[in-house]
């Protein structure tokens, strides 16, 4: 049984205060940092553009 578009979403992120929060599972399949100071960012280092090696507590 395939997974409907609605959950595939909770994965990828979640509302806080309004705030869209992407996951940490969701910005390692971008494949690499966007420097825009994601709070679950998963690269290190953390929050800097163009990182591409995962964390190793991810």
């Amino acid at each position: 049984m395939s997974q409907s578009k609605n959950d595939n979403k909770e994965e990828d992120f979640y509302i806080e205060n309004g705030l869209f929060i992407l996951t940490a599972k969701y910005l390692l399949k971008r494949g690499s940092c966007c420097g825009n100071r994601c709070r679950n960012c998963p690269y290190h280092p953390r929050h800097t553009k163009g990182s591409n090696k995962p964390a190793e507590n991810v």
